[in-house]
Order: C-alpha cells, then sequence, then structure tokens
C-alpha cells in the first residue's frame, strides 16, 4: 500500500497510557501512525517498533504540545514522511492535583499550559492540516460530573477542552471533519495511578456500576470507532467511556 492510499493519523502523548493504547489500535486499523511524545523517547520507539513489527508503519517524533513551533514541526514531519493527515488525537495531558484554597499556582498553570493552551494548539493546527473527510478526537475527563476536591485545574483544563471541541467541529462547517470528544472515567494507567493509595485505588475501581477500573485498551477501541468509516456522523460530541462512572 503506497503512502498515498494509507490514511495517516497523529497521535500526541502516544508513548504510554491511552495515547499509546491508541496508538496501537490505529495501527492495527491499518493506518500509519506518527507517536508523538514529550520526553521519553524510549517508550516512543518500543511503540514504533510494535507496529513496525506487526506490518505497519510508524515514526516518533519528539514536542511539547504546549509549543507551537514543536507542533508545527510534527505536523511538518508527518506531512514530509507520509503526505498527508487524516487523523489527529490528541490524547498529551498532565494532571497535578491541589485545593483552590492552596493556591498552587505553579501546578495549575502546568495542567493548564499543557492540558489547555496545548488542546488549543494541536486543535487550531489539526483544522489546517487534516485532509477533509478527517477526524479529530480531543480528550476531556468524566470526573468533571463529580467535582472532587484537588481536581480544579485538572477539570478546568478538560471543561475548556470540551468548549474548544464543540467551537471547532462549528468552524470546520463543509469541510467534511468530525471533530469529537472522549472523556474516560478512571483508567489504569500511569497518570492514574500516580500518588493514589491502594485504598484509593480499589475505591475508585468500585464506583463504576462495572465495578473496575477501564484499561486502556476500552478507550482505544472507542477512538477506533471515531476514526473509523462508522464513526463520521458522530460530531461534536462529548463521549463518556467510563463503565457508567458519571
Amino acid at each position: 500500500m503506497s503512502k498515498i492510499e494509507k490514511k495517516v493519523a497523529i497521535v500526541t502523548g502516544a508513548s504510554r497510557g491511552i495515547g499509546r493504547e491508541v496508538a496501537l489500535r490505529l495501527a492495527k486499523d491499518g493506518f500509519a501512525v506518527v507517536v508523538n511524545f514529550a520526553g521519553s523517547a524510549s517508550k516512543a520507539d518500543e511503540v514504533v517498533r510494535l507496529i513496525e513489527s506487526a506490518g505497519g508503519k510508524a515514526l516518533a517524533v519528539q514536542g511539547d504540545v504546549s509549543d507551537s513551533a514543536s507542533m508545527e514541526a510534527l505536523f511538518d514531519k508527518t506531512q514530509d514522511q507520509f503526505g498527508h493527515v487524516d487523523v489527529v488525537v490528541h490524547s498529551a495531558g498532565v494532571m497535578a492535583l491541589s485545593k483552590i484554597a492552596d493556591q498552587d499556582l505553579t501546578a495549575f498553570d502546568k495542567v493548564i499550559n499543557t492540558n489547555l493552551r496545548g488542546t488549543f494548539i494541536v486543535l487550531g493546527l489539526a483544522a489546517k492540516r487534516v485532509n477533509a473527510g478527517g477526524r479529530i478526537v480531543t480528550f476531556s475527563t468524566s470526573v468533571i460530573a463529580k467535582s472532587f476536591p484537588g481536581y480544579g485545574a485538572y477539570i478546568a483544563s478538560k471543561a475548556g477542552a470540551e468548549g474548544l471541541m464543540h467551537v471547532l467541529a462549528n468552524e470546520l462547517r463543509g469541510r467534511n471533519i468530525a471533530v469529537n470528544a472522549v472523556a474516560p472515567g478512571p483508567v489504569a494507567t500511569e497518570l492514574f495511578l500516580a500518588d493514589k493509595t491502594q485504598e484509593e485505588i480499589e475505591r475508585l475501581s468500585k464506583v463504576p456500576p462495572l465495578e473496575r477500573l477501564g484499561q486502556p485498551e476500552d478507550i482505544a477501541n472507542l477512538v477506533s470507532f471515531l476514526a473509523g468509516p462508522e464513526g463520521g456522523w458522530v460530531n461534536g460530541q462529548v463521549i463518556r467511556s467510563n463503565g457508567g462512572f458519571a
């Protein structure tokens, strides 16, 4: 299959967690995948090796989603290597918990810079670079509905990301590009498990009626649908894949 025939997907934050599984799933679906990563080159290279060993095509590209020039370079390298961009999945994100009254502006700025500014940059570039008929998927969180103490900055960043998604879906009228957001519940990733006690993890795993933590593969399956031929009529939606968490 030539590079013109093969569809191409960029996945940000694809070296670990949900992004990693999304990259692997889209490669399985037949996409050439650009594996964006911020700091872990070895993990990104591992994803590329797994894709290539299964007969797929992949490229690892480092880049900070909050840096516009870095993301411009990501899209440029994608087009240089594969000729076009059909799907962008923006899964890169950070979580830093602190109560609003603590006024931890360092943590707040870190979360907003990556999760909201990064979304603004990546979605804006995707809007300019994705082919007609393509798909853009960003990430929110089901914790928005819970309003847990300590999640203020994180929830603010993801609520903003949802807003950007809705607006972009309208701004792309006439180009046949579907724009959606996936809002996972508790998923067993490094990001979720970090700084939590085993008791907290067990408690949160029992909150969904299905009484388990989600797995990265659960979320990747949904992204696969949205990016695939059967997901084209879903547009401007926040899909809460959470086992009934909220």
